[in-house]
């Protein structure tokens, strides 16, 4: 919206013996991340992401702005695909974070293109996510922070081809204007 970003992702785990991959990470106060992809990669990637902001805030003595940050991700993804020794990487990210400009949603690709949008569905069976935003986007900027929440779980629901979208297996990450980076799992997604 005008005033705050949200991000929603599902929890799976890889078998029903192990437990759920984290799948959102806090970069700084004001910056968040959701991957879809290899972990390891989304892991490497948000250490990365957290040094920069930590040396941009130790240097400048303020907070990094988003889109700086996401260019500089995109240009280390990209170096990636020229080089013989490295192998790509093999995760895509939303990048949510407020800045002076306001509230961003950025999407960045593994071959090291990256765009900014209003609204954004990454990940398998994406589609459905993304023909349900496409079609409730006008109303975003300006929906409250409940309603924002709200059409985040139903672009959700929609990507599920089996099972119930509930608290167990849902998480929620809230940034905006005067709001930190939030993280809402379990009882509190409700």
């Amino acid at each position: 919206s005008d005033t705050h970003v949200v991000l929603a992702t599902l929890k799976r785990s890889q078998s029903e013996l192990s437990s759920f991959q984290r799948k959102v990470f806090k970069i700084d106060d004001h910056m968040g991340i959701a991957i879809a992809g290899l972990t390891g990669d989304g892991r490497s990637m948000s250490k990365y992401m957290r040094n920069e902001c930590i040396n941009h805030r130790y240097v400048y003595e303020s907070a990094m702005p988003v889109g700086r940050l996401v260019r500089q991700l995109a240009d280390k993804s990209q170096v990636c695909t020229q080089r013989s020794w490295k192998r790509p990487y093999g995760v895509g990210l939303l990048v949510a974070g407020v800045d002076a400009a306001g509230p961003h949603l950025f999407n960045t690709c593994p071959s090291g293109n990256y765009f900014e949008y209003k609204a954004m569905a990454i990940g398998a069976r994406s589609q459905a996510a993304k023909t349900y935003l496409e079609k409730h986007f006008e109303s975003f900027p300006a929906a409250t922070l409940d309603d924002l929440i709200r059409h985040s779980l139903r672009a959700l629901q929609a990507s599920l081809s089996e099972g119930e979208l509930s608290a167990a297996n849902s998480s929620v990450a809230v940034v905006g204007a005067g709001m930190a980076f939030t993280l809402l799992e379990d009882d509190a997604v409700l």
